[in-house]
Formats: structure tokens, C-alpha cells, sequence
């Protein structure tokens, strides 16, 4: 017996600008289902009546059959009175409270990509082709909700056939709102350097030019890329010159999966990250036969490659070049370009050509990048295609802005129990970069509707974003101990509750005793922690110098090993020395001359690298820690090294590696393989930590353990950590929806501060 319904539904999360009216719409009449949907400025709002099984079907296939670019957080019904009308109806939208969830932009979906390459299609090799199930979301966004006048799309009005889309429920582009063709969308330009426009076809111009070597900056989704055929060396030699980017890897953009097959050896998890829509960054594992550029990626046995992910980045490609490459649009230390005038200014002697368009970029973003660590995707870069896809929260809390550290900024704004994290903002070092924060800040509230009650930052005084959260006036701060931001974000990702130990290793951070920590194994939760052990401090030669130059950190570690005899041990970066500045650096290491104490394991790496050969300088932060790495996985197997476990007169655990830097010493005077010492210096790192969690299990009975900090960014020391825990019969999480590094600091600073008791 089946009789007649109405229910009201209530859909929040992803569910504007992806198409999911007209989803609504044809799926209620498959069901034979009147009634009507709406987007509201929380979400979509639907009424559906029609006989009870039909309805279920329909609840079902909402989430079922939802549209590729939809994320559904929550689906509310509830039964109604029914009332009369055989239809179903797409209604305008409706106001009211709350606040839609943002699009991030994604790549062209398959049915764009076969029009693009139809001779027959009027969009064929339309550089601009979108519909509602891909294209530019975020980075066009200029308000809520999310329609064609609330987009930088507004300047461009549509012809009557793309209007007949755009108003057509049954059509693939019925409100996508970054709609155009030829005749009424986007344009392409090329011009040189000084803005003089180059006669001829813009794209068949620009792939002659990257053909003949030059360097092209190309107007993408989120902002400019500079870009060079990967396979010509001279090309990739000279953008490095230009680019003042002397060693650091550049990203490698191939036209398919099977060019980068042919540089490249994805595994078959890598290869469904790089083909996602996202398109992602992954780092893969390189050929030893390939035939681009090693300038691509110098002493670096890993590429970092991506699909195309907008129609022109398609077009360039395909059957045109093997790879290009594809890297940010700036100059070291800037953010990345966006805005025309100021990529011309900025870009200008880099680039040979430009090749823009008139669709103005509202946000900017850079590439995300990932790799794979057991099994599953790891961040080292949250920006385009996944920002600010919220995450979400343990529970409800109040609204908090969160401003990140220094490195690899990114801002966090939570409401209710979601967090939403912006995409990934740069280095803090400069007013520039302070600027994209600012303006991302602003954006992002504006278009997640969020006011913030209390403001949360980094200890560190002389941190730019620390400044300007307490330039705010008439809201509350709340101070993060670095570390415990660290802590709090891998709680906060895996939705863990209640007191955990915490393994944080990384290069920096502020802490509460006044010293550099960086090596810390934390005890605590949201609400509080302590610190519980951490690795041996010792003093940073010459503080940020040291992490410039590693043989710094080598010299204190063999120091604290070996006393003054370190000094005349045969190793090249002692032996470059002049004997006055021997004498130099070993007062101010013994005195504490501009040498502040430091538990940094990112400064272990550093030392240990620069005492193996890898690196006495560096020309990008973490190379010495990454190449030495990549030495380690060409080594073989040995037993790790010594190390002690000692108390502190403050109660905390100290891991002392000082044995295992002399024994590693005499294996390299020895003639012992580097690469085997390499990995038997990551293995010590590894059971030392375990050793120091096993000490703090016996006092606290606690079994759960966190990784997270920058250092974890390394596979090998992360694979055998997680491993030789899970053997001890740990209970151990990682990181898997934000980055381990300072890019996911806003995150725990923002979930510390909505639990805090501190009044708004």
C-alpha cells in the first residue's frame, strides 16, 4: 500500500554553484516527485511530495548521486503537510541565516574536455569552457551567494545561446556562473614584456614561443605561472637565473599520465592523486632515464608533477610538449601574482611574454602539493582545489580566527564545528605577503558570513602575523604556544578528544621556557598540555644564520660530542675554516654568544646533513634535511645508533643523541657508506623517539600518539616512527586533511582558542 508525502529538506555544506538544483530538479522527476528547491544563504532548501517510496529513493539518491563538485556536511527532513501542484519548480534563491560552504576551483570535468577537442562543438579549443560540474569557484568568488553578479564573470554578459543554458534546469550549464563562449566569455591576450600585443593567435603564438625557449608567464586559475619547455635546458638554466631560485625543484605540468610515465614512476595511488580533480602537485619519484632538464630538479630524486587543470593549461599541452615547467609566478619570498597590472610589474624581468585574459582573479592561489605516506595522501601544500573545503571540528565551538606562524601562512576561521582553512598564503617575512594575508582574511569572512569572537596567534613576538592579531582592537586574543598548535591540529583532524601524547618535531618554534624548541614530545590536550621530554638542547651558532648555513648546527653537535678536539676533525667544512674562526665559533657555542639554546630536531637534520656531506649552505628551507633523505634511501641497513634518555632537574625526559653523532663520526672516518649512515641516522631519530613515548606511556598509562611538525614532512623518519610505534602497541595518528608543517598551525591555534575559557 503506498500513499502520498511531503518532507522539507534542509542541505548544507558544498551545494551552491555545483549544480545542485538542476541535480534536484531531474532527480525528483525520475521519482515523479512535485514540489521545489531553492538555494538559501545557508544552503538549499527543498520541498518533495509524492508517494512514500519514492521519497525514500529520492532522500537516498541525495547523497548517492550528488554532483562531482558537492560536499554534503548535513541533511535535515522533516514531514509536512501536503499541499496541491503536480510540478517541480527551481526557485529563486532565498535569504536568511547561516552561510553556504565555498567551492574550491576544479579541473575541466570530461565533458568540457571532449567539447574542447570536437571540431564540431562551438566551444572547440575555447580556452575558457566550463559547466556546473567544473571550472573556477573559489578564485572568482567576490560575494554570496554565489551568483553570476557575485563573480568576477559579472563584466561579461552572455548570448542568447548561453543564456538558453544558463536558464535551461535540463542543461549541463543551467547556473554555472562562469558560462561564456567565443562570442560573449573571456578573451585571450599575448603580449611581450612591455605590453605590447604579439599580432597572430594567441595560443598557436605562445606554444611557437615555449617551442623556441622562451619563458612564458601564463595567467591560471588562481594566478601566474612562469613557464618553459621542461625538456630544454637552457630554458629551465635561465629561469632559475631570472627567477633568483637556485636549486629548489620546479613543478613539471605533463599533458597525461603517460608522458609522466615516461620521467616519472607513480605508483598507482599517486597516479589517482595527480588525475583527481583537484590536481594536486605529487611528488613522485623520478626516472633515471629521463630526458628533461636536470636543472628541473637538481640533487633531488623526486619531481613534482601535475595534470593540466583549466582548458588553456589543456590546450598549451596537448600534443605540443612532454612537460613544461609550471611554477609559481613570483620572485623567491613574494607571493604568488594574480592581479594583471601588478604580474606585469612584478614578472616583467622574468618573463619574455604574457599570455593573460580579461576574467579578473578575485583570490589568489598557488598549486597544492602532496605526497603519499602510508597509503594515503599527506599535504605539504593546502591551496588550490581544496581551499577552503571545510574541515571538520570534534564539536561545536565558538567562532575563531586563527593567523598562523610565520612559514607557510595560512589563516583558519571556524564556525560551529567546521573549519575552514584558506589556501596556502607564503613565508611571513615580507609587508607583501602580510598584504595576501590581510586581504584573504577579509575575503574569507565576507564570503563564509563568520565574525569572529576571539582572535588566536602564535607566542612568538616578532612573528608579522603575531603583530598584527594584536594591532585588532575590541577582540579578545588568545596566545598558542606553537607546539601545542601542532598538537591540537592532528587532534582536531582525526576528531580526538580527551589527553594524548604528542611527538612534534620541526625547525622552530617560540617556547615557554624562552629557548628554540623544535624537538618535543607534548603531554595534553586542547585545553592544555605539558611539555614531557624533548631531544638535548644545544646552542644555534649565529640563530637564523644557522639555519642558512647547516655546517653551524654540525659544529654544535660535534662540539657537544667531541669538545674542542671537534674542531680538528677532517671534515671539509671544519677544514674551510681559518683558525680564527674556529676559535670564533667555538666561544660563541661554549658562551653562548648569539647562540641560543635549541631542541630543534629540523636542526639535528640540518648538522647531520652538513657532517655527511649533503649541505653546508642552503638555498630554500629544508634542503639539507630533503637531499639528506634522499641519501638515506639509496643506503642500506645497519643497526641504528646509540642515544640516552635522561631527566631533566624540570621533570622532563631528555633525548641525548651526542653518542650517536660520535659513533656516526668514526663510521664516516671509517669509510662506511654514507647513504647506510643516512638511514641509520633516521632510524636512531625513529627509536629514540619511541624509547622517550614508551618512558612517558610507564608514567601516564597513555597509549595514543600524535605525529605532526614539518619534520614529519620526511617519509622515511615518518614511516619507521609510525611503524616501530604501532609495534609497541601505540594507537597512532597522522596528518591527512592539513599539512604537518606550519601550514596546518592555524588550525590547532583556532580549535585551542575555541575551547579556552577566555571571554569573547
Amino acid at each position: 500500500m503506498t500513499y502520498t508525502r511531503r518532507i522539507r529538506c534542509d542541505i548544507r555544506g558544498i551545494v551552491q554553484g555545483v549544480g545542485f538544483r538542476p541535480f534536484i530538479y531531474r532527480l525528483a522527476r525520475r521519482h515523479e516527485l512535485s514540489g521545489w528547491v531553492c538555494n538559501s544563504s545557508g544552503g538549499v532548501i527543498l520541498e518533495a511530495q509524492g508517494e512514500d517510496a519514492a521519497l525514500h529513493l529520492f532522500v537516498f539518491a541525495i547523497r548517492a548521486e550528488a554532483p562531482p563538485l558537492a560536499v554534503i556536511t548535513a541533511l535535515e527532513s522533516e514531514e509536512i503537510l501536503a499541499s496541491c501542484g503536480d510540478e517541480f519548480i527551481i526557485r529563486e534563491s532565498k535569504g536568511g541565516e547561516g552561510a553556504p560552504e565555498i567551492s574550491p576551483d576544479w579541473d575541466v570535468c570530461p565533458d568540457c574536455l571532449r567539447e574542447l577537442f570536437d571540431p564540431a562543438d562551438r566551444r572547440f579549443l575555447y580556452p575558457f569552457i566550463t559547466c556546473t560540474n567544473c571550472g573556477p569557484r573559489y578564485s572568482i568568488i567576490t560575494g554570496t551567494p554565489y551568483d553570476r553578479p557575485l563573480t568576477t564573470m559579472a563584466p561579461f554578459v552572455m548570448c542568447p545561446l548561453c543564456q538558453g543554458e544558463y536558464y535551461d534546469p535540463a542543461d549541463r550549464r543551467f547556473h554555472a556562473q562562469p558560462n561564456g563562449c567565443p562570442l560573449c566569455g573571456p578573451r585571450l591576450t599575448l603580449t611581450d614584456s612591455g605590453g605590447e600585443q604579439v599580432a597572430g593567435d594567441p595560443l598557436a603564438q605562445a606554444i611557437r614561443l615555449l617551442a623556441a625557449g622562451k619563458i612564458l608567464a601564463v595567467k591560471g586559475t588562481g594566478g601566474y605561472h612562469l613557464a618553459v619547455d621542461a625538456t630544454n635546458d637552457g630554458a629551465v638554466r635561465e629561469l632559475r637565473r631570472r627567477k633568483q631560485r637556485d636549486e629548489k625543484p620546479f613543478a613539471l605540468m605533463a599533458p597525461g599520465l603517460m608522458e609522466i610515465s615516461r620521467f616519472a614512476l607513480p605508483d598507482p595511488l599517486e597516479e589517482r592523486l595527480i588525475a583527481s580533480p583537484e590536481r594536486p602537485i605529487v611528488l613522485v619519484r623520478r626516472r633515471d632515464d629521463h630526458n628533461l632538464s636536470p636543472a628541473v630538479a637538481p640533487a633531488n630524486g623526486y619531481f613534482g608533477v601535475m595534470l593540466p587543470s583549466t582548458p588553456l593549461q589543456h590546450l598549451l599541452l596537448r600534443e605540443n610538449f612532454p612537460a613544461l615547467v609550471m611554477t609559481s609566478g613570483n620572485l623567491s619570498d613574494e607571493p604568488i601574482a594574480f592581479r594583471d597590472e601588478d604580474a606585469r610589474q612584478r614578472l616583467g624581468i622574468t618573463a619574455d611574454f604574457f599570455l593573460t585574459h580579461d576574467r579578473s582573479i578575485q583570490t589568489r592561489l598557488d598549486d597544492s602539493v602532496l605526497r603519499v605516506f602510508q597509503g594515503n595522501p599527506l599535504f605539504l601544500r593546502r591551496s588550490r582545489g581544496y581551499a577552503p573545503r571545510a574541515v571538520p571540528l570534534p564539536a561545536g565551538q565558538r567562532s575563531v580566527l586563527a593567523v598562523g606562524a610565520e612559514l607557510k601562512g595560512a589563516i583558519c576561521l571556524t564556525r560551529g564545528d567546521r573549519a575552514f582553512l584558506s589556501q596556502h598564503i607564503g613565508d611571513l617575512k615580507n609587508p607583501e605577503t602580510l598584504a595576501s594575508l590581510e586581504e584573504t582574511t577579509t575575503h574569507l569572512k565576507k564570503i563564509l558570513a563568520i565574525r569572529p569572537e576571539l582572535v588566536a596567534h602564535d607566542l612568538h613576538p616578532d612573528y608579522l602575523s603575531t603583530r598584527w592579531a594584536q594591532e585588532m582592537t575590541g577582540i579578545p586574543l588568545v596566545g598558542v604556544q606553537h607546539h601545542h598548535a601542532h598538537l591540537a591540529s592532528c587532534m582536531a583532524e582525526n576528531g580526538v578528544e580527551g589527553e594524548v601524547m604528542g611527538i612534534i618535531f620541526d625547525g622552530t618554534g617560540f617556547g615557554l621556557d624562552g629557548t628554540v624548541w623544535g624537538g618535543e614530545f607534548l603531554v595534553g590536550g586542547y585545553e592544555s598540555f605539558r611539555r614531557a621530554g624533548h631531544i638535548r638542547q644545544v646552542p644555534l651558532p649565529g640563530g637564523d644564520a644557522a639555519v642558512r648555513e647547516p655546517f653551524r648546527m654540525a659544529l654544535s653537535w660535534l662540539r657537544e660530542a667531541f669538545g674542542p678536539a671537534a674542531f680538528e676533525l677532517p671534515l671539509p667544512f671544519i677544514a674551510s675554516l681559518s683558525e680564527e674562526e674556529k676559535k670564533l665559533f667555538d666561544r660563541m657555542i661554549q658562551r653562548g654568544i648569539n647562540s641560543p639554546l635549541t631542541s630543534s630536531c629540523g636542526r639535528l637534520f640540518d648538522g647531520v646533513a652538513a657532517l655527511l656531506g649533503v649541505r653546508s649552505a642552503v638555498s630554500y628551507e629544508g634542503q639539507a634535511a630533503i637531499e639528506l633523505e634522499g641519501m638515506a634511501e639509496q643506503g642500506g641497513e645497519r643497526p641504528p645508533f646509540s642515544f640516552a634518555l635522561d631527566a631533566t632537574e624540570s621533570g622532563c625526559l631528555c633525548l641525548d643523541f651526542s653518542e650517536m653523532i660520535r659513533e656516526l663520526m668514526e663510521a664516516l672516518l671509517a669509510g662506511h657508506h654514507r647513504g647506510t649512515l643516512a638511514r641509520a641516522f633516521h632510524d636512531t631519530v625513529a627509536h629514540g623517539a619511541v624509547e622517550l613515548c614508551a618512558a612517558i606511556r610507564q608514567e601516564t598509562g597513555l597509549e595514543r600518539v600524535l605525529l605532526s611538525g614539518g619534520v614529519f614532512q620526511n617519509r622515511l623518519l615518518a614511516e619507521r616512527t609510525h611503524d616501530l610505534l604501532a609495534a609497541r602497541n601505540f594507537q597512532v595518528f597522522t596528518h591527512r586533511l592539513v599539512p604537518p608543517n606550519d601550514g596546518g598551525v592555524a588550525l590547532g591555534q583556532a580549535v585551542i582558542a575555541g575551547r579556552s575559557r577566555i571571554c569573547a
